[in-house]
């Protein structure tokens, strides 16, 4: 008896922990999938820029997407350090470090300091700071070239995303950079996390203090265009109200010299993102990665392809090859295929990393660029790891993060941790539900922005009008509308109601959403279209306001719009436009509010809103 109760209390124990774990994949994948989906419509607007370029009435107010500006022009290239003191007052209220070039660790001390204790540091100390490290990055190679014999480990660090806490952890549990305490961190520095610009001061300061003993490469959020989408222009806007233009200005030159990778004892590539069939290691090393400035430069480059413009092709490699390391990730299958799921770079197989490692006589390719739930993974027989430090990236408890260390032998050692606020008082249980519920609520608000799709997809199974169709019918138009490549069936229970004879009620995935604030003079096809195209029109009128006003003109809106849907080819009444840009214009001066407006646009959990 005893036996028996022990046999069912295991089973039931192996029942529960691989439903927890199935419940935690699922909810991962839905993360992973929308991420992905999200990353292919930001990579697609340079081929709408292109098309704008074109066909835009004043061009000027957008040519200066495609010509990058130099940054002199905003902050002249050889303005000391003491013209900024003269020229930006630092107040006796300021109670922040204050940096003297050149940086001791000291000040670096300092910094960690004040940012663990939520402190700003002045804009002031952040240009002075932000043109020491353009002078030192300038410098230094395309690829850069370390040894273990100078050092006995080196330990390399993937994406942060933002997450302050996790490189103070890091910093914490592996010592802080020194001569004797190599770093390598291998971009994504920002975006998507609260504190990305503490993130870059700290590694700013560090590489002053020890060019050669901390390295950083370039990530494809290092990017102007990719910072509009996932969050870091708005934090440096909001954190420096009066310096942020100048700020983000210098912030995109100084991305554009990161170096683009890393090779330890001429054995192991580090890279951000992965490799193709074409990657040249001596053209890339060979290259002025300074030209690459963000990737709506590909689209511009890809379109002038089109009109065989011989000049344009070795520019065009370039390219390529730049975008294919930030932006490719690994696959088990053989071959080098387009990564349509981010949208950029492609998929590699372990015979074209073989091809490679034979070509250049390496040992191991290091890359991030991919959430991993463990914080690493490992690939093509040992030959590709993946390293991703950013804990909690999708949700509290979602994942861990993780760096690695390279002995003198090349061997890696993997040291993994997960920033601990609240995941210590949850149960295993609890944790899981709070990622299955956050993955849901995301996946509610894509299907919600699709309606109108879903619903003519459904209407095509359901031949008698009755509002329901099979599951197996259900499952096959949400994948044909959304192509998320989730496991709908598993998800249906989730997402909508079933009735007695097994059949969904496709209608009810839609009940519990809805639009924040509906305004009268919008056709319900108008809000669903600037609810699903809402971030990309804000990065649009990003671009077009200039002087980071968040005004632009009803006229730029109006013809911005209808290139959009032109662009999109959505079919949308002028009348119905002219009415909604109308209403808007608040105080009547021809002036909108663009970020108060798209704001209006999202999508309002029904439920949530009432326990609010």
């Amino acid at each position: 008896t005893v036996i028996r109760a022990a046999i069912l209390i295991q089973n039931w124990y192996r029942f529960t922990m691989a439903r927890l774990e199935m419940r935690r994949r699922y909810s991962l994948s839905i993360f992973q999938s929308i991420e992905y989906a999200d990353e292919q419509d930001q990579l697609q607007l340079s081929n709408f820029f292109t098309f704008m370029l074109d066909h835009y009435t004043h061009p000027d107010s957008v040519s200066h997407i495609f010509t990058s500006p130099s940054v002199s022009q905003v902050i002249d290239e050889g303005l000391c350090l003491t013209e900024f003191e003269r020229k930006i007052d630092v107040p006796d209220s300021y109670y922040g470090p204050r940096l003297s070039f050149p940086l001791t660790i000291e000040d670096a001390n300092a910094l960690l300091h004040a940012f663990r204790n939520e402190q700003l540091l002045h804009a002031c100390y952040v240009l002075q700071l932000l043109c020491e490290t353009r002078k030192v990055l300038k410098e230094m190679p395309n690829i850069t070239h370390l040894s273990t014999s100078y050092s006995k480990e080196i330990t390399v660090c993937g994406d942060l995303h933002g997450n302050l806490d996790d490189l103070l952890l890091i910093f914490y549990k592996n010592g802080l950079p020194s001569e004797q305490n190599c770093y390598v961190f291998n971009g994504d520095f920002v975006d998507r996390g609260k504190n990305s610009m503490e993130i870059l001061i700290i590694l700013f300061a560090f590489l002053l203090i020890y060019p050669n003993d901390l390295h950083l490469n370039r990530g494809n959020h290092e990017d102007y265009m990719m910072n509009l989408r996932y969050g870091f222009t708005k934090e440096v806007s909001k954190k420096y109200k009066d310096h942020g233009k100048q700020i983000l200005c210098l912030l995109r030159d100084v991305f554009s010299w990161l170096p683009l990778a890393t090779i330890i004892d001429s054995k192991v590539l580090i890279l951000h993102g992965g490799i193709s069939d074409t990657t040249d290691l001596d053209f890339l090393n060979a290259l002025e990665r300074n030209k690459v400035r963000d990737h709506i430069h590909v689209g511009v480059i890809l379109f002038s392809l089109k009109n065989l413009a011989v000049q344009m092709l070795r520019s065009s490699f370039r390219y390529l090859q730049i975008l294919d390391i930030l932006w490719s990730d690994p696959r088990s299958q053989n071959g080098c295929t387009p990564n349509k799921r981010r949208g950029g770079g492609c998929y590699f197989g372990p015979d074209v990393t073989a091809k490679l490692f034979e070509r250049y006589n390496l040992k191991m390719l290091i890359r991030s660029h991919e959430f991993k739930p463990e914080g690493y993974e490992i690939s093509h027989d040992g030959k590709v790891i993946t390293i991703f430090s950013a804990s909690n990236y999708y949700e509290e408890g979602s994942n861990r993060g993780a760096y690695i260390k390279l002995n003198p032998e090349l061997i890696p050692r993997f040291v993994q941790y997960r920033v601990s606020k609240y995941t210590r008082r949850q149960n295993l249980q609890e944790r899981v539900g709070t990622i299955e519920s956050s993955a849901l609520k995301s996946l509610r608000e894509k299907i919600y922005a699709h309606r109108s799709e879903l619903t003519s997809a459904f209407a095509q199974y359901d031949l008698n009008g009755t509002g329901k169709i099979s599951v197996n019918d259900w499952a096959a138009a949400m994948e044909s509308v959304l192509r998320l490549e989730l496991p709908w069936r598993m998800l249906r229970s989730q997402l909508a109601q079933m009735n007695a004879d097994g059949e969904v009620d496709f209608m009810s995935c839609f009940y519990d959403l809805k639009i924040g604030q509906p305004i009268k003079e919008v056709q319900p096809a108008l809000v669903e279209t600037l609810c699903r195209y809402r971030k990309d029109l804000e990065i649009i009128f990003n671009v077009i306001d200039k002087d980071h006003s968040g005004l632009i003109s009803l006229e730029e809106f109006s013809q911005t719009w209808r290139l959009f849907t032109s662009h999109l080819g959505i079919d949308v009444y002028d009348e119905s436009l002219d009415k909604l840009v109308l209403s808007i214009d608040y105080n009547k001066d021809g002036h909108i509010d663009f970020n108060e407006f798209l704001e209006a646009f999202h999508v309002v959990h029904r439920l949530e809103k009432k326990a609010n």
